[in-house]
């Protein structure tokens, strides 16, 4: 939850300063309370620094001061949050703003404006006023920060098709590995490096399992971060009964999530193909979706990964 206090009311004075006869009126006004800014930061992936920052208040201004000075405005809090960062009003998907640079700072929730003291309402007929004005009220509000993640190519699989592992062994990442489904719950990126110094970004998400878009499993929960990947790379692998269906069913449920998602470019590459000899795999190769350029890899065996490097980079240019 984001609040701002009350802002601080204008002073009411008159000036007593010496060789100044019938000193007039010299309140000066309150100070601005301070804002919430969100500030993108390039070396930030996740939100989980702020996991236990549910409640971010920004200072008071200060009250006005005699010889019409004004207070000092409230310190803003400023908010580090990963470029890709949205934020939302609760319980709607109203967005309120979008960081999508490094650097950029938007006021999240602006601090109100100081009240006026009482030199602000003197005039040619009331010279010496008897009132100030109170400063704005404070907001009080939940914001909800969501953070779609910003990739070149993002893993789509079921659980246990051997995204996590990919990732391990075309990247510095380290996501966990295990033999069993939801290994993966949080999302992870990693840098690959490819030729002559290029590099590309993958994310790997949690598995889908079919009815995922209507909740089951992990639901939609990590399913908006496939969004914002330029290429969807169905990994699947080679000891499914029925490598196309699989691949249906993961794009069924992509396409009831998101219909945009099938403007996405897709690469299908067959997981674990070090248990095939290359005649099962011609003869599998037949079965494969014709729509899609598609490939066989192992990351445990280290086969296939350059091939599958080069198909990525083809497609993202």
């Amino acid at each position: 939850m984001f609040t701002l206090r009350l802002r601080r009311s204008g002073l009411f004075a008159f000036s007593s300063r010496k060789y100044v006869a019938k000193g007039g009126p010299d309140g000066g006004d309150g100070g601005r309370g301070g804002h919430i800014i969100l500030r993108g930061n390039a070396q930030l992936w996740t939100l989980l620094h702020l996991k236990y920052r549910k409640h971010i208040i920004a200072d008071n201004g200060n009250p006005g001061e005699p010889q019409d000075r004004t207070g000092a405005m409230g310190h803003d809090e400023i908010i580090e949050v990963p470029i890709g960062t949205v934020a939302k009003r609760e319980g709607s998907d109203e967005i309120v703003c979008e960081i999508t640079k490094d650097g950029e700072e938007i006021i999240l929730t602006p601090g109100g404006r100081g009240g006026k003291g009482n030199a602000f309402f003197a005039t040619a007929t009331n010279r010496a006023p008897q009132h100030v004005q109170p400063g704005e009220p404070g907001i009080e509000e939940w914001i909800i920060l969501e953070l779609k993640l910003l990739a070149d190519v993002g893993l789509v699989g079921f659980p246990n098709a051997g995204k996590s592992t990919l990732l391990s062994v075309v990247s510095a990442a380290k996501p966990k590995i295990a033999d069993y489904a939801f290994t993966t719950l949080t999302p992870n990126l990693g840098v690959v490096s490819y030729r002559d110094n290029k590099s590309f970004v993958m994310a790997d998400i949690p598995g889908i399992i079919e009815g995922a878009a209507e909740g089951k499993g992990l639901g939609i929960r990590f399913l908006k971060h496939i969004e914002r990947n330029s290429i969807l790379l169905f990994i699947v692998p080679c000891d499914t009964t029925d490598i196309a269906k699989e691949y249906d069913i993961l794009l069924n449920e992509l396409k009831k999530y998101s219909p945009q998602l099938m403007d996405k470019k897709r690469i299908l590459a067959i997981s674990k193909s070090d248990l095939l000899d290359d005649e099962l795999k011609q003869e599998m190769a037949k079965e494969l979706p014709p729509d899609i350029p598609s490939l066989f890899f192992s990351s445990v065996a280290q086969q296939g990964i350059q091939e599958l490097k080069d198909l990525i980079w083809k497609n993202l240019h």
